[in-house]
C-alpha cells in the first residue's frame, strides 16, 4: 500500500523546497508527539516539560489532532509556510465548510471532540476565535523556547538538500529526501501511510516540506484538493533542547574564528571549501568549526559524502551585532 503523487510536466517545474520551518505543520505534529512516549530519546525531555507547563484550556486543542488516524486538515494552512502570524490568520479565515468537514471526519473515526466542536463546525466566530487563542497558547508553551533549535535543523538539511539539488537533479533530490520517498518519474511514492490512493497534482505543483517533529514517515493531508504538502522527517543529532544562552558565545575567540563564521553565513559550505576561503590549514578549519558548532553558532550535516556546515539563528545574531 502506498500513495502515489502523479507529476505533470507542469508540476515537475513546480516542486519547490521550503524555505523555512512550517509553524502550523510543527505544531500539529508536535501535538501527536506530545500524545505518545515514542522516540524518548529525542523528544523526551521536551516532552516532560511541556506535559507540565502545557495550559489545560490549550490541551483542548489536542482533540483535533490524535496521534493516530486523521487529524483535522484546517490546522495546518498553507500559508503557514510564511509564520505563525500567516498561519494563525489563514485559520482563522477558514471557511465553514471546511470547518465542518473537517470535525465530521473526526467524527467518523470515534474521536471525543472538543466542547465548543458544535460551534467551531457552524463557523461560529466565537469558536474560531477561541481556536486561534489556543493554537498560539499552545506554540508558545511546546514550541517558542526550542523554535531556534528546530530553525537550525531546518537549515541544515535546507541546504544539504539544495547542493544535492544542483549536483543530482531532481530525482536526486526526491530520492534523496527519506527512505520512505521513492521517485519513479513521473510519479513521487510515499509508503508506510497505511493506505493506497493515487494523487494526481494537475499543475498544482508541490511544496517538498522537512519537519523536526514528523516522526519515522512522510505524511501529507488527506484531502487531495487541498495545495499538496510532503512533509517528511528532519535527521535528528540529538536531543531537542531550548536555544544556548549568552554564555555559550565565550567559545567565540578571535579573528580567524569570526571569519570562518561570516564564510559559512554567505552559503553552506564543506570543511574543505572552508579552508580554501580562509586560507587555512583543512585541520585547522575543521578545529575552528568544531568549536563554533559547540558555542551553537554553526551547525553541520552530512550532504551525500560530505558533511556541510550552515550558520544558526545564534550565530547569525551574533553576526548582526544583535
Amino acid at each position: 500500500m502506498a500513495v502515489r503523487i502523479h507529476f505533470t510536466d507542469d508540476d515537475l517545474a513546480q516542486i519547490r523546497l521550503a524555505q523555512a520551518p512550517d509553524p502550523m505543520w510543527e505544531a500539529l505534529l508536535s501535538m501527536h508527539m506530545l500524545q505518545t512516549d515514542t522516540a524518548s530519546l529525542v523528544f523526551g525531555s521536551w516532552r516532560r516539560t511541556v506535559r507540565s507547563q502545557l495550559p489545560v484550556p490549550a490541551g483542548e486543542l489536542l482533540r483535533l489532532a490524535p496521534p493516530v488516524g486523521y487529524s483535522a486538515d484546517f490546522l495546518t494552512p498553507a500559508a503557514g509556510t510564511g509564520g505563525l502570524d500567516a498561519g494563525v490568520g489563514a485559520l482563522l479565515s477558514t471557511p465553514r465548510q471546511r470547518l465542518g468537514h473537517d470535525l465530521a471526519e473526526l467524527a467518523r473515526d470515534g474521536h471525543r471532540l472538543p466542547s465548543w466542536a458544535r460551534l467551531l463546525a457552524d463557523g461560529d466566530k466565537g469558536a474560531v476565535t477561541h481556536l486561534g487563542r489556543l493554537h498560539r497558547h499552545y506554540f508558545a508553551t511546546a514550541l517558542a523556547p526550542w523554535w531556534n533549535s528546530v530553525r537550525t535543523r531546518f537549515a541544515a538539511e535546507r541546504a544539504a538538500h539544495t547542493r544535492y539539488l544542483a549536483d543530482g537533479g531532481l530525482g536526486g533530490l526526491l530520492n534523496s529526501l527519506h527512505p520512505g520517498l521513492t521517485w519513479h518519474r513521473p510519479i513521487l511514492e510515499l509508503a508506510g501511510l497505511g493506505i493506497d490512493r493515487d494523487v494526481h497534482l494537475d499543475g498544482r505543483g508541490l511544496l517538498v516540506l522537512p519537519s523536526y517533529f514528523c516522526w519515522r514517515r512522510p505524511t501529507l493531508l488527506k484531502d487531495p484538493t487541498l495545495p499538496c504538502v510532503v512533509v517528511y522527517p528532519m535527521a535528528h543529532e540529538a536531543a531537542l533542547s531550548p536555544a544556548p544562552g549568552l554564555r555559550s558565545l565565550n567559545a567565540l575567540l578571535g579573528r580567524t574564528r569570526a571569519e570562518i563564521l561570516e564564510s559559512v553565513a554567505d552559503r553552506g559550505v564543506t570543511t574543505t571549501e572552508l579552508a580554501h576561503d580562509t586560507g587555512i590549514a583543512l585541520a585547522t578549519a575543521s578545529h575552528h568549526i568544531g568549536i563554533l558548532r559547540k558555542a551553537g553558532l554553526v551547525s553541520t550535516c552530512r550532504a551525500g559524502r560530505v558533511l556541510l556546515h550552515t550558520v544558526t539563528p545564534l550565530g547569525l545574531a551574533l553576526l548582526g551585532g544583535r
